[in-house]
């Protein structure tokens, strides 16, 4: 075929379809009716997607499902509750699991994010909700909050139960660093949250892709787990726009909204391969080694990864406790008869 006819059809073609040459592509959404359209090979969820989703029409009856697990479980108020949120997180990844070919990112709860023994517990519990229902483990992804505590649990998970952990809410260099030494499955470093803290902390309002900070963070990240041959992989998320997708082309994951895929199969720009192994091998790094005390320093010395960090535990616990307060409500209308 020649370059002109090659032309020809990378333009008929669209970015979305030429990213998967590149990247593993994975929708980052709870409501699965949006997944099936644009053929992602997994799925991730977040307590903030679960509640957008719990709220729509469409997915009331696996809430009622969920309550009634709960309720049927007994205990105080707050255990059936407890038992709810772990079935409806659950039921969700399994109506998901239909829709993909591969695994689904099911997120313990971030108000466990400083407590490993609880994660590892919770990590446990909804591995166990997924076997019931007749799901390997092999196709889920525990997400753990990537604090020290979160990063061993993630160790303890994989070395000892065999189960694979999706390390989020990454910001720094030194999360990285200590998510590969600890050799989980996958880590899910934030694009646009990190942009999005550079817009609000300097005086710029806006980036080109090459030079968005999150890019760039992500791009380091890869370049970084490919010159050593770490096993860990790593998933781009929190993406602002497509400029920043297709400026990862080539990472191993990018996890994207159902806008952005949209906007990608609607895209018929030529999409370039912009990270892989052999320019990874080539870079001008160094490899090194983070204990607890080291990674709680270099952590700290990246002021926007400490505030981001903080900032997406907070938003998380606090949409899971909106997400809880729903379930008391219809928990309570379900006891009266209503």
């Amino acid at each position: 075929m020649s370059s002109e006819s090659l032309d020809k059809r990378r333009k008929m073609e669209s970015a979305l379809n030429q990213l998967k040459k590149h990247t593993v592509v994975v929708a980052d959404t709870g409501d699965f009716h949006a997944i099936e359209e644009y053929k992602p090979q997994d799925a991730t969820t977040n307590p903030s997607l679960i509640l957008a989703a719990a709220k729509m029409p469409a997915y009331q009856q696996l809430l009622d499902q969920a309550i009634k697990y709960g309720i049927a479980k007994g205990g105080t108020e707050d255990e059936q509750v407890a038992h709810t949120m772990d079935k409806l997180f659950v039921s969700f990844g399994l109506e998901i699991l239909k829709k993909v070919p591969g695994r689904v990112s099911t997120e313990v709860d971030a108000r466990l994010s400083y407590d490993k023994d609880e994660m590892l517990a919770k990590a446990l519990r909804l591995i166990a909700l997924y076997k019931e229902a007749g799901i390997s483990k092999e196709r889920v992804l525990i997400k753990l909050s990537s604090t020290w505590e979160g990063i061993q649990a993630g160790k303890e998970l994989e070395e000892k139960h065999g189960i694979h952990c999706n390390m989020t809410l990454l910001f720094s260099f030194a999360q990285a660093v200590a998510c590969a030494e600890a050799n989980v499955t996958l880590i899910s470093p934030f694009v646009g949250r990190i942009m999005d803290w550079y817009k609000d902390n300097t005086g710029r309002k806006s980036y080109e892709p090459h030079e968005d900070p999150g890019v760039l963070s992500v791009t380091k990240i890869y370049n970084y787990y490919k010159k050593f041959g770490y096993s860990t992989v790593v998933m781009g998320a929190s993406f602002r726009n497509t400029g920043e997708v297709k400026a990862l082309a080539g990472c191993d994951l990018l996890t994207i909204s159902p806008g952005l895929l949209a906007e990608l199969s609607e895209d018929h720009s030529t999409v370039t391969e912009m990270l892989n192994v052999e320019k990874a091998k080539a870079c001008d790094l160094e490899k090194i080694h983070l204990d607890e005390k080291a990674f709680r320093w270099e952590h700290n010395e990246d002021r926007m990864a400490v505030e981001k960090l903080s900032d997406g535990i907070r938003k998380f616990a606090a949409d899971a406790i909106k997400l809880e307060t729903m379930i008391k409500e219809k928990m309570l209308n379900v006891k009266n008869g209503k």
